[in-house]
């Protein structure tokens, strides 16, 4: 049965609106965005398989994934200890302690960490920016989840590659502005881009997501699916959007 988990100072718990999930959160560290549903929801995984998420922060995406799909085995690979912390107590209480696991360590050494072409599949939602990249947070949380201060999308798709199975998938969400470059790491890493959707706020407006799906050495041939609107009015969600959150 789902256990009440001890919070510490400054840390609430949310409602995932889906399988009575919940998840712990420190508004003053970081929490998880819309990027994340919606790669929860992009991403697939079918009976039985094991799936990797590289830099899971608080956990949300295996938690959402173990409701969406019908995965055996979800493993968080995080860096930052407190977040770690953080998404053990989540999957505790929600009882998910025995099909996710969270590991501490950083995605550069993730290939180390895990016996290579062990995965079904690979989840990331890595940070957007470089480095040197607009204005950086100066919390470190923070700054570590959203600038490639710990690694960068060459790393993900370093090691993505080495610990994916033949066949098996990489599902990514990013922004579109680095997209060139994604498509080409991801290609020197024998992962195949077959599969992608532009995420835009408002029908009339640019795209600021990309979801991506790629497969370890899969043939050249890409669908573009067609495009994911959030909003049909200010504050007021799509039908899609509104699926894929459960409500």
């Amino acid at each position: 049965m789902p256990r009440e988990p001890l919070l510490k100072p400054g840390e609430r718990v949310d409602d995932l609106q889906r399988n009575n999930l919940k998840i712990i959160q420190d508004p003053e560290r970081f929490c998880f965005g819309m990027d994340a549903v919606l790669l929860s929801g992009f991403a697939t995984a079918g009976d039985g398989s094991k799936v990797l998420d590289l830099g899971t922060g608080t956990g949300i995406i295996p938690i959402l994934m173990s409701a969406k799909t019908s995965a055996a085995r979800l493993t968080g690979l995080e860096i930052q200890k407190d977040s770690a912390d953080m998404a053990r107590r989540s999957v505790l209480m929600n009882g998910l302690e025995e099909k996710i696991d969270i590991v501490d360590g950083d995605i550069c050494e993730a290939d180390k960490c895990f016996d290579l072409a062990s995965f079904d599949v690979v989840t990331s939602n890595p940070p957007y920016m470089i480095d040197a990249h607009g204005l950086k947070n100066p919390d470190e949380a923070k700054a570590l989840a959203r600038h490639e201060v710990a690694c960068t999308f060459a790393d993900v798709a370093r090691v993505t590659g080495k610990l994916l199975r033949p066949g098996g998938k990489i599902y990514l969400v990013h922004r579109p502005f680095r997209l060139a470059e994604i498509i080409v790491k991801l290609h020197e890493n024998g992962l195949e881009p077959k599969r992608m959707r532009m995420v835009y706020p408002f029908a009339d407006r640019e795209p600021n997501m990309v979801l991506i799906e790629s497969v370890r050495g899969g043939n050249s041939g890409m669908t573009v699916e067609k495009p994911l609107i959030v909003y049909r009015a200010p504050g007021k969600y799509t039908d899609e959007i509104y699926d894929v959150y459960g409500y």
